[in-house]
């Protein structure tokens, strides 16, 4: 099986593609730009979304839906936001189709054209703040603490599975505040609870920051980031968590009487990740055979292999492996017992090496003589006999021990690819030579940005939080900066 993914050193992208293809994550579609998310994709989709939405109610969050569709005037209400959006959208024009009349298929009845053009979601603000404007009235309804999970649509040109296409999946929530205090909170306890997800069940480490200006979000007074670097130096925006401020709140009108009957704008947050973060897994975990994944996400943390020889041995072991499996269960473990008959164990040891099954434990009739099993860690590749005696404390140790080993081995490998700099010239030299974060002196304003990102593909990927206030000039302009600020390529 290893033989058909391409080499990470020998075609980056092709080795991702290969792995995302032939791990079964999804697959190309009919539809130009999207893609279908296969059953083992969507397991682990599943798997991400459910830890975050435990942690979204842990934080007094409820889930609502709201339409797919969105007035084109709502997007007209916040400059900044439908200038951000408008090159992205998808437009519904018309409300029906009919027979061609010339033999040729379906055709859109020109006489069904909407009165007003409806845009497939991109994001959803815009609909969320109008709706809000009927349910806030009071001090007394606020915080108003909403997620959705939900897909939306924004027009790509050149895609890429999971990283970019036409249509994803994602969660965004969308929360309304009495006070710039409560929002700012709100907004950095988001932040935080991307990052707790990202390093602690993805074992994906971040670093936490702000976006500059040039990088915020289409209506947001600040955006917060998680970015995380993956095995080719390329960064990856990992979660985003934006302080709207009252723009929205003023574009659709949507106030409340505080404490004092006086009328105020809310004040607002929006946050959310999407399908993008099984991009980021893969590329930072996975190696030349297939995929690597974190157990605490893994939709399969051990597989069970029977080797037999005729029915009355695979009888013997199947009567064996029901009662590990069961304590294996018992145990919080996700487990299969793989005792299909069409294929080798070889054969599956190889797949199940390609899918990323965290451990893997091969039984035989030998096996069950000496009252053990031999078992195989994805992430090392290492073997081991086991007994079967106390078996599920040993593979929850070992899944908690991968799960760890995952996270230090990314960490490292992060921590080495940020590199100070303090010239231009040698911020392309690591870029070109070396990759990953470079911390370098930016003057702060957007023409420089503009500028280093033109000659060099690179931009400022954050602005570290707690970031250590240092004097220093600015690496392509010589001007006055008081702190360095983190550059990256970027997907």
């Amino acid at each position: 099986m290893s033989k058909e993914i391409t080499a990470r050193s020998e075609d980056y992208s092709k080795w991702y593609n290969d792995l995302v293809l032939k791990g079964g994550l999804a697959d190309y579609s009919a539809v130009r730009g999207c893609m279908v998310i296969k059953p083992y994709g969507f397991a682990l989709w599943e798997a991400m979304r459910d830890v975050l939405d435990r942690k979204f109610k842990e934080t007094g969050h409820q889930n609502a839906y709201f339409p797919l569709f969105i007035p084109k005037s709502f997007l007209s209400k916040e400059a900044a936001h439908v200038e951000g959006f408008a090159k992205e959208c998808a437009v519904v024009t018309h409300y029906r189709l009919k027979n061609d009349p010339n033999g040729g298929g379906v055709i859109v009845d020109p006489e069904a054209k909407l009165e007003e053009e409806l845009i497939v979601r991109p994001t959803s603000e815009t609909i969320i703040w109008n709706t809000y404007k009927d349910w806030i009235q009071s001090y007394r309804d606020l915080p108003l603490l909403i997620n959705q999970w939900a897909n939306v649509v924004r027009w790509e040109m050149r895609t890429r599975l999971f990283l970019r296409t036409a249509e994803f999946l994602w969660q965004e929530g969308h929360t309304a505040h009495a006070t710039a205090e409560e929002a700012i909170a709100e907004t950095e306890q988001m932040l935080d609870v991307y990052a707790d997800f990202a390093e602690n069940f993805m074992a994906v480490p971040v670093i936490r920051g702000v976006k500059s200006p040039s990088e915020r979000f289409a209506g947001a007074v600040e955006t917060y980031c998680v970015e995380a670097l993956m095995q080719d130096g390329k960064a990856l925006q990992a979660g985003t968590s934006h302080f709207l401020g009252q723009n929205f709140a003023k574009a659709f009108d949507v106030q409340f009487s505080n404490k004092e009957n006086k009328l105020e704008h809310v004040w607002a947050t929006s946050w959310g990740v999407s399908t993008r973060l099984i991009g980021a897994l893969i590329m930072v975990h996975s190696d030349d055979e297939g995929l690597v994944l974190p157990p605490k996400i893994a939709p399969v943390q051990v597989v069970i292999v029977p080797i037999y020889k005729g029915a009355d041995q695979k009888a013997g072991l199947d009567e064996k492996v029901n009662v590990i499996v069961k304590a294996l269960r018992n145990a919080g473990i996700i487990v299969k017992y793989d005792d299909s008959d069409n294929s080798r164990p070889g054969w599956k040891f190889a797949e199940y090496e390609m899918k990323g099954v965290p451990v893997r434990i091969a039984i035989g009739a030998r096996d069950l003589e000496n009252n053990s099993v031999e078992v195989a860690r994805r992430d090392t590749k290492e073997k081991m006999s086991m007994s079967l005696d106390g078996l599920p404390a040993r593979i929850k140790d070992l899944l908690d021990e991968i799960q760890l080993n995952l996270f230090n081995k990314a960490k490292a490998y992060r921590d080495s690819h940020i590199t100070r700099v303090d010239t231009f010239d040698e911020l392309v030299k690591v870029l070109d030579e070396k990759g990953g974060f470079v911390s370098a002196h930016w003057d702060g304003t957007a023409e420089t940005e503009e500028q280093i990102k033109e000659r060099t593909k690179a931009t400022i990927r954050c602005i570290p939080l707690n970031n250590p206030q240092e004097a220093g000039t600015c690496i392509l302009t010589g001007k006055p900066s008081k702190e360095r600020v983190l550059f990256a390529r970027a997907y």
